[in-house]
């Protein structure tokens, strides 16, 4: 079993990867294999709903970045998205990647557990993890919890390590998210009806 950690700061080795990296070694001493991927600081292409993705069956835009990690989703059992907090919500370049991934890659994505981590200075960690666990709960990825909501805080670099709570956090969230994969390699997929859609436009 492997689990796909995407970092979704600008900084390789900041706190969104202190917290990160915690929740991997969790993970690996389940023995749960783990990678985890930054998407770096460069500029990231976002969605143009041209709708291309529907008879590629990936994004119009084959930029390195997203194809590397939609190929990396192809062998994942699981997923964890971290990312700091700018002004209440995630980065906005880890958002222009993952409206491209979550629309275009859907098929590798069902079914697989999912969690959301979110590191801020103070406040605004709470809508930042509302953000990314919508892609879930749009995508029928049962969303994995821990003790508390999956927050580290941390403002200069290394700061994170040291919020006690927090790395507890994110170890109970590798354990947890260990235990649900472990559960569901056991369990059938479910019946998925053919999809409605209901445009609110009479």
């Amino acid at each position: 079993m492997k689990v796909l950690l995407i970092n979704g700061s600008p900084r390789s080795n900041g706190n969104t990867f202190t917290a990160l990296k915690e929740v991997a070694g969790a993970l690996e001493a389940e023995g749960v294999e783990t990678e985890i991927v930054p998407i770096g600081a460069k500029a990231v292409q976002g969605c143009i709903a041209c709708r291309k993705c529907a008879e590629l069956g990936r994004c119009v835009f084959n930029d390195g970045l997203y194809s590397s990690i939609w190929e990396k989703l192809r062998t994942a059992d699981g997923i964890v998205i971290g990312s700091p907090v700018y002004y209440a919500g995630p980065n906005g370049s880890l958002c222009a990647l993952l409206d491209r991934l979550f629309y275009s890659a859907s098929q590798l994505l069902e079914y697989k557990p999912a969690a959301a981590v979110a590191v801020c200075r103070r406040g605004g960690a709470s809508a930042a993890l509302d953000r990314l666990n919508k892609y879930f709960s749009i995508s029928n990825m049962p969303v994995v919890s821990s003790q508390y909501w999956n927050i580290a805080y941390g403002s200069q670099p290394g700061e994170a390590a040291r919020d006690a709570e927090g790395m507890q956090t994110m170890r109970t969230l590798g354990r947890n998210m260990a235990w649900v994969l472990k559960g569901l390699k056991t369990q059938p997929l479910p019946v998925k009806e053919p999809a409605i859609k209901t445009n609110f436009v009479r």
